[in-house]
């Protein structure tokens, strides 16, 4: 294990949600944040800006470097690493947190939606990894994590929302392969999922709304997670799809009731592409 004091972390969708809670997490262990997201103003329904987070960061013991980011624009993703890098002296970390998500069935989905979630999902995982490569080259803790889930190929993931889940999928199978891609440069690649529904504005307003939230538990077991795994020595521990819960109880963790989003005994929902 080691510590994250004074690493960089470039962390994308870290406005709100899993990435703010990530970021939160980094900045408690006193590292460098840098938020990075499309949320520069306030949003009428979601809480949460770059800046606000960066506020939290700061308060939490971490510097804070808020950048707006929409992980579609190649140019405006490389031009991010840089400044980043130049503010910081460098990246250590990657967290491909951002998402989009629309579970639908191919008759009737958008083509445009279907363009969003695989350049959101799988493809600002590639293009992010490959800016921030040349400053994870020269770290000696270089971890990249991608939020995406283990590769379950049951039919019933890709019944009813195969577009989406191609996408998640592409994801982590670049996770496998930038694993051994980039093991010669000691860059640890992962990919991280929550065993249960994480209460989310995802879930809130695309999946299942407020009501499934109280199923589902705080984004603050991912953060846990994450910060478990970009703890680990970059040569001891690459190339996984792991799950939240799974990597904390391999770190000690017993109980994990004051993960949940709601007080109740209503049980947790699984989320998808967990058996």
């Amino acid at each position: 294990m080691t510590t994250l004091k004074d690493k960089t972390v470039f962390i994308t969708g870290a406005s709100r949600g899993i990435g703010r809670a990530i970021a939160l997490a980094c900045a408690r262990e006193g590292a460098n944040v840098v938020i990075a997201a499309k949320s520069d103003k306030p949003h009428p329904k979601l809480p949460g800006t770059i800046h606000s987070v960066a506020d939290e960061v700061r308060e939490a013991g971490g510097q804070a470097l808020p950048l707006v980011l929409d992980v579609r624009e190649e140019d405006l993703v490389k031009d991010c690493m840089k400044q980043a890098a130049e503010h910081f002296g460098g990246i250590d970390m990657l967290v491909n947190n951002a998402g989009a998500i629309r579970l639908q069935g191919v008759e009737k989905l958008p083509v445009k939606r279907y363009d969003l979630m695989h350049q959101v999902n799988a493809r600002a995982v590639f293009l992010c990894s490959q800016a921030a490569l040349p400053w994870l080259k020269e770290s000696d803790q270089g971890h990249i994590l991608s939020l995406s889930p283990p590769l379950n190929m049951d039919p019933k993931w890709f019944a009813q929302y195969g577009a989406y889940t191609t996408t998640k999928y592409a994801m982590s199978m670049l996770t496998l392969g930038m694993a051994e891609e980039f093991k010669r440069y000691n860059i640890a690649v992962n990919s991280l999922w929550p065993r249960t529904l994480i209460a989310t504005a995802a879930i809130e307003f695309e999946v299942g709304g407020p009501e499934m939230m109280k199923q589902g538990r705080k984004p603050d077991i991912m953060a846990d997670a994450a910060l478990h795994i970009l703890s680990q020595r970059s040569s001891q521990l690459t190339g996984q799809t792991l799950i939240d819960e799974d990597v904390l109880r391999d770190a000690g963790v017993t109980d994990f009731e004051h993960y949940r989003y709601a007080a109740g005994d209503k049980p947790l929902l699984d989320d998808l592409f967990l058996e």
